[in-house]
């Protein structure tokens, strides 16, 4: 096995495209060399994307924010104009494994290993980020929530590269949160995870909201009925009760050793509706 830090793109895209399918790209590899131990993937190449300055950048792009794809975890957590600017992502970023996981693991790694319990993207597809995918052939703009199309899979062409993230301008009022259940309370594994990003107006009612729910279905999903339900609404009970109802009714879960498909039903639509306040909340703090 051969190992390559390119310090550009276009001879990180080179790299991989000579390598015809048996490369791997290594950004934290906290989810790659994992693989690699257990003899899931077997690459004749790593190509390390970490020295790639436009792949490490984090900063304000049009209003809203632009994140590389190799920025870790703690360095989202450390930055304070990011984590007050979007609080949900942090929570799910903050849940990514223990503190020196964090230090290596990254935004873009923890999206196209495609697990569908990952805590950072219902979060991500809750604020509407959309990502950056380049190649060869050139760039093309995916939403979050259609990169990855089942359980270690994505819509990554070969020779693709997931170079950045990009978050749209948050309006007044407006707030997000992340949720999930586990056994522990540390280095576990959502059985199910909830986001939710919502913007009121001056009188206190809803006028946008994105829900995603991960760990119930084969990827993480986006749920417009569940949305449509706070929308127009001051996100009272009688919203909440229609969020969670809509929640549940979106899932579609296996039952295994650490969750029954009735148990992770029903826990999706309390955890939505949990994040749905603590959303709220973080939105009238920001109207303050």
């Amino acid at each position: 096995m051969r190992y390559v830090a390119p310090e550009t793109l276009d001879a990180a895209l080179d790299l991989l495209a000579g390598a015809g399918g048996t490369a791997r790209v290594l950004a934290g590899g906290t989810d790659l060399l994992v693989h690699m131990r257990a003899g899931r993937v077997a690459p004749t190449l790593l190509v390390d994307i970490k020295r790639i300055p436009e792949l490490r950048s984090l900063e304000p792009c049009d209003g809203g924010w632009r994140i590389g794809a190799a920025v870790t975890g703690m360095e989202l957590i450390e930055h304070g104009t990011f984590a007050a600017a979007w609080p949900g992502i942090i929570d799910g970023v903050r849940m990514i494994g223990s503190i020196q996981v964090k230090g290596r693991a990254t935004l873009g790694g923890n999206l196209c290993n495609a697990s569908p319990a990952a805590d950072s993207v219902p979060a991500l597809i809750a604020a509407g980020a959309v990502v950056t995918l380049a190649g060869l052939a050139g760039r093309r703009d995916v939403p979050v929530e259609q990169i990855a199309t089942g359980p270690g899979r994505t819509c990554l062409a070969p020779g693709e590269v997931l170079v950045s993230f990009l978050l749209p301008p948050r309006p007044p009022g407006s707030g997000d949160a992340y949720l999930r259940f586990t056994p522990r309370t540390e280095m576990d594994i959502a059985v199910v995870g909830a986001g939710v990003n919502l913007t009121v107006d001056d009188g206190g009612v809803c006028r946008q909201a994105r829900v995603s729910l991960g760990a119930v279905a084969e990827r993480a999903l986006l749920l417009p009925e569940a949305a449509a339900a706070l929308v127009g609404t001051r996100v009272d009970d009688a919203a909440l009760q229609r969020l969670a109802e809509a929640a549940s009714a979106a899932c579609r879960p296996i039952d295994d050793k650490r969750g029954t498909r009735e148990f992770r039903i029903r826990v999706a639509g309390v955890l939505a509706r949990r994040a749905a306040q603590r959303a709220l909340e973080r939105a009238r703090r920001s109207c303050r």
